[in-house]
């Protein structure tokens, strides 16, 4: 059924949605559709499957889409994005959806964008430059313009690549008079902008319904990545908040909890918003509190602790008791998976136990869990410009080995592969890492050993207090092949036992010294709970990244002209490059994988 015929005939309370997206791995894959069983019980309007940049979850999404529909009863709406997609996909998509009995399709620009008067970008198909584009196209396909209902994003604060005088509103009215049916907002927090944005879409003639997009804070770390990534703007009140329980992911959980609790409230109190839509992140505890603290289903409201509280301001606080700060201290149950970015460490306020449910599981968790896999708001990413003027132009094999030694020099604040700066901790092992770096082998994830640093700790702490945490030594860089070998047979020479590897290139060549099975690189002890696990590497988690890192390098092409030098370089290395990650057991000598690298006849190095 049709999203906006489902709208038009919800009359009682606000309706909700829910967005998932596809795992990266088999196991996440068929866990989360236990989850999404689970979660259709509460009986939302719709539930959504995001699609990745340039078609890269394309089968995943369309199966996890299609099951969805046909064996869960739940109107679903197929993410779709145009720009850097191969010729005929979008057809082949549009088949598939309708063949599966999909109406609904949220049309998506998606990949990379150019520059103002610059023509570095290229679309793979020249039909598709603008999410307008997909929606005029789907709408004048004869048997496809009556069939799907189409929506489309909106930014109440602003699209990321949004230059200065942009009529951002006057784009969404494009899509719109293309032909879309309704439009999804980006998250937001900001509920007065919402409704001052809301009047002038109203004014400039855009009538169909607008469903805020919602996302209820899950971890600090993906809340600080995931606003950077979206450009969203972040109330003092709440920053200020998070930062003084940014250690204890189940506190910042709860206050997620809470304040997607009142910003809906706000949201929906003069009727002028008719649904929500709900990012799950693909977890479920957050979503059924805040359902049913609004008492939308029948789950039981979030508990509070009243001796504990702090007062939202008067914009956003609907009841100081419904959006109390007390946060209890229930154990964590799942990493972020944002806290390991390039050569920052993996111990940054993240666990981890056999549960799913509590929070974000990214390529450093355990692949079998149903939110495995880094999540990325649509349309959101780094703008061209800001890219190149940060990452330069390399042409040659030496200006790539420049560029990722001025981020460990801390020269540059990104890197395609890490959206953070480098963390504190990473500075007792940064001259073994730019050792590495400076003889070519650009590292690109790391973390020292740590043997029971109180939980408390500022630097290596994570957790709640009392307890003590550990690490084993990692290091993850590209490298070619002839390194490959070399490692293989040190491994087998001096490692004694105590060292893991694992290998792969873009062409899916693989080696891996390491048995099936989990990993655990970072742990915690604490009083009252069993031992937490909360970095995991293994082969499914490796070859997941493994895909993930190798795109990266071709996306970062697209940001110069083709037959550029630039191009030219990134594209060689994706292809020829290997990814390494090697793990020491001995966590007890902060030195013992540094040791093994670099002692005797250490790495050939260039």
């Amino acid at each position: 059924m049709k999203f906006t015929d489902k709208i038009s005939q919800h009359s009682s309370k606000p309706f909700f949605s829910f967005e998932f997206f596809p795992p990266r791995t088999d196991q996440g894959f068929s866990n989360l559709l236990a989850r999404i069983k689970g979660l259709s019980a509460l009986e939302p309007l719709a539930i959504s499957v995001t699609w990745g940049a340039g078609g890269t979850t394309k089968q995943r999404s369309v199966e996890l889409a299609g099951i969805v529909q046909s064996q869960y009863g739940v109107d679903t709406v197929l993410h779709l994005t145009c720009t850097n997609m191969e010729r005929g996909m979008v057809d082949d998509v549009l088949r598939a959806a309708k063949k599966l009995g999909i109406q609904n399709i949220f049309a998506l620009r998606g990949g990379m964008y150019p520059p103002h008067g610059s023509d570095h970008w290229i679309p793979a198909d020249p039909r598709f430059v603008h999410a307008a584009d997909l929606v005029a196209y789907i709408r004048s396909i004869p048997e496809y313009a009556d069939y799907f209902c189409i929506g489309v994003a909106g930014y109440p604060e602003g699209h990321t690549e949004a230059e200065p005088g942009d009529d951002q509103i006057g784009r969404l009215k494009a899509k719109v008079d293309a032909g879309a049916d309704y439009v999804v907002t980006q998250l937001f927090y900001d509920v007065n902008n919402f409704f001052v944005w809301l009047k002038e879409v109203r004014r400039r003639g855009i009538s169909v319904p607008i469903i805020p997009g919602v996302m209820p804070i899950q971890t600090y770390a993906s809340f600080i990545r995931l606003n950077k990534l979206c450009g969203t703007r972040v109330p003092p009140y709440v920053s200020s908040d998070l930062e003084t329980i940014r250690h204890d992911d189940q506190k910042v959980k709860d206050y997620g909890v809470h304040l997607a609790m009142s910003i809906i409230r706000r949201l929906t109190a003069n009727g002028e918003v008719c649904g929500i839509h709900l990012c799950t992140f693909n977890l479920e505890k957050s979503v059924r509190r805040v359902l049913g603290g609004l008492g939308w289903t029948n789950d039981a409201p979030p508990q509070t602790n009243d001796q504990a509280h702090r007062h939202l301001p008067p914009d956003v606080l609907v009841s100081a008791h419904e959006v109390a700060r007390a946060m209890s201290t229930t154990p964590s149950q799942e990493p972020d998976p944002f806290s390991v970015q390039s050569t920052a460490t993996a111990s940054t306020a993240h666990k981890l136990t056999p549960g799913w449910d509590d929070f974000p599981n990214g390529r450093f968790g355990d692949p079998t869990s149903p939110a495995y896999g880094a999540y990325d708001m649509w349309d959101c990413g780094i703008n061209l410009n800001e890219g190149i003027a940060q990452w330069g132009n390399p042409k040659s094999t030496t200006d790539l080995t420049s560029f990722f030694l001025s981020y460990l020099n801390s020269a540059i604040s990104t890197t395609p592969f890490s959206p953070e700066p480098l963390n504190v901790e990473t500075s007792t092992i940064l001259p073994h890492l730019i050792r590495l770096t400076s003889g070519g082998l650009w590292t690109v994830g790391s973390q020292p050993a740590v043997d029971a640093a109180p939980s408390s700790d500022g630097v290596f702490g994570w957790g709640p207090r009392g307890g003590y945490v550990f690490q084993k030594s990692f290091v993850e860089f590209f490298c070619d092949r002839r390194t490959v070998e070399w490692i293989k047979e040190r491994v087998n020479t001096h490692g004694k036992g105590l060292v893991s590897f694992y290998a792969g290139d873009g062409q899916n060549d693989f080696f891996s010294n390491a048995e099936e099975g989990r990993n655990a690189v970072t742990w915690g002890v604490f009083p009252d709970q069993e031992i937490v696990q909360s970095t995991i590497i293994e082969r499914d988690s490796f070859a997941a990244w493994m895909e993930e890192a190798f795109g990266i390098w071709y996306q970062w092409a697209l940001f110069y002209p083709p037959d550029s030098a630039e191009r030219e370089l990134l594209e060689k290395a994706s292809e020829k490059l290997w990814l390494v990650s090697i793990i020491h057991h001995d966590y007890k000598n902060p030195e013992s994988l540094w040791d093994f690298l670099f002692e005797g006849e250490g790495l050939p190095l260039h």
